[in-house]
């Protein structure tokens, strides 16, 4: 029998955005993780995250504070379904990958062909676009997150243009009850004001978040705005209630306070099983 060619994506901006290398690349996320351990334990087992997505100096240490809570799902989830805007690439609606493999410096990553087909096939706004993604971080700084806190896993990749939150929500609607996915939201928060006026801008976008208000965040408030909404729409469906366990800017982990860029990190949960020590 011929072996498969497997098309990969190969880590765009490994080096760059993180470590390069792997042994360097997995003794930093050990770090983030240990630190955001310490400040703060995480209970209960989330349903869905958002997280940053800027370089790790930066960004890291926030999207940790979120991340160090999957460790009680370990084993358990089978998929993660994970969304990023475009940072490259500009068009209407969903883009996914046609690759097999998401590479890190830590390993591969299978794509759930099976699972995208039939999503691109029942959902018209969903389709491949193969140049959303080749150079595209929103998505790749999670993984090695995701692959040192999960294991093993198969990943449903989707860059997110303009796309209207039913169109998202529509998206994330097959997953929402399913307790072996997990869904991952990319996002930083405001871009570029001065460090006070940043506190500010992010606060009031905190508060639309944990209010799961869908309709007033936008794209300037939060570059993943897009795919943001569509989950805390979905939420809203399911009776998954926020929990805010970080919000920083790059003021206060790395870079001057004269222009900043705001990271967040939120952990949902259903209604029920919230608590955090």
């Amino acid at each position: 029998m011929k072996k498969r060619d497997y098309r990969v994506r190969p880590a765009a901006v490994a080096g760059q955005f993180y470590p390069g290398d792997s042994a360097t690349l997995d003794e930093a996320v050990s770090g983030y993780l240990q630190e955001a351990a310490a400040r703060t334990a995480q209970k209960g087992e989330p349903k869905a995250i958002i997280v940053p997505h800027a370089g790790y100096v930066y960004s890291a240490a926030v999207a940790a504070s979120a991340y160090t809570a999957l460790a009680a799902l370990k084993g358990k989830i089978k998929r993660v379904i994970l969304l990023g805007p475009a940072h490259r690439v500009g068009f209407r609606g969903i883009a996914a990958s046609s690759a097999d493999l998401f590479r890190t410096p830590l390993g591969d990553i299978p794509v759930d062909t099976t699972t995208l087909k039939k999503l691109i096939a029942s959902l018209p706004e969903v389709g491949y676009l193969d140049e959303a993604h080749v150079d595209e971080h929103s998505l790749e700084v999670h993984l090695p997150f995701l692959q040192k806190e999960l294991g093993q896993f198969k990943l449903l990749p989707f860059v997110v243009g303009q796309a209207e939150p039913e169109e998202v929500a529509a998206l994330l609607e097959p997953f929402m009850d399913d307790p072996s996915s997990l869904i991952v939201i990319s996002s930083d928060l405001s871009h570029y004001h001065e460090y006070l006026s940043a506190q500010r801008i992010d606060a009031a976008t905190a508060e639309k978040i944990n209010q799961l208000d869908y309709q007033h965040i936008s794209p300037q408030e939060a570059c993943g705005a897009y795919p943001l909404r569509g989950l805390l729409l979905a939420a809203s469906r399911h009776g998954l209630k926020p929990r805010q366990v970080d919000l920083r800017n790059s003021g206060d982990t790395a870079g001057d306070k004269s222009r900043v860029v705001g990271y967040g990190a939120w952990l949902f949960y259903p209604a029920d099983n919230r608590e955090v020590a």
